[in-house]
């Protein structure tokens, strides 16, 4: 019994720092695409977050959310469709990593839109011969993940055309 509470007290632990580490996502607004007599109805929402390794960009996620009882008790799978769109909104400083492609591919956003397994993602490129910043969402699923995707492009230029300055 003690080993049990133990591992059911660890388990909540990493949970809570796996969350903390997570980038959160600010909800901008939603609006109901169709009504349910029962439970909420289904919706797009509209979330912002910043990318967690370059200040100054920021990405605009738009997504399916399903309503409905299940949707509204947390069980139901949203569907796959989502669109982005990224903005500076801020000085840009790449780092070394990202500025080598050494970082291309990484996840820099990730949300549940089922109880289990489905996973909204978006994840980070640079195009180093056209000095631009490319943000690609989708959807995953352990089994049978969706083609279903978007992408958004944040282009670097200086005031005079110049590369985006590396991080110190």
């Amino acid at each position: 019994m003690k080993r049990a509470c133990k591992l059911a007290i660890m388990l909540a632990a990493t949970g809570v720092v796996l969350l903390a580490g997570s980038v959160q996502a600010e909800v901008i607004g939603k609006v109901s695409t169709t009504f349910k007599i029962l439970g909420a109805n289904d919706k797009i929402v509209i979330e912002a977050f910043d990318d967690p390794d370059i200040s100054g960009a920021t990405c605009y996620v738009s997504r399916a959310k399903t309503g409905g009882i299940r949707g509204a008790i947390g069980v139901a799978e949203d569907t796959s469709d989502a669109s982005i769109s990224c903005r500076q909104t801020g000085p840009i400083h790449l780092p070394v990593e990202v500025r080598s492609g050494k970082w291309n591919g990484k996840r820099v956003f990730r949300k549940s839109t089922s109880l289990l397994f489905k996973k909204l993602q978006v994840v980070r490129f640079f195009d180093q011969k056209r000095n631009v910043l490319i943000y690609l969402t989708y959807s995953d699923k352990i089994v049978d993940g969706s083609p279903k995707n978007s992408i958004s492009t944040i282009a670097l230029r200086g005031m005079q055309g110049q590369k985006a300055i590396p991080a110190q």
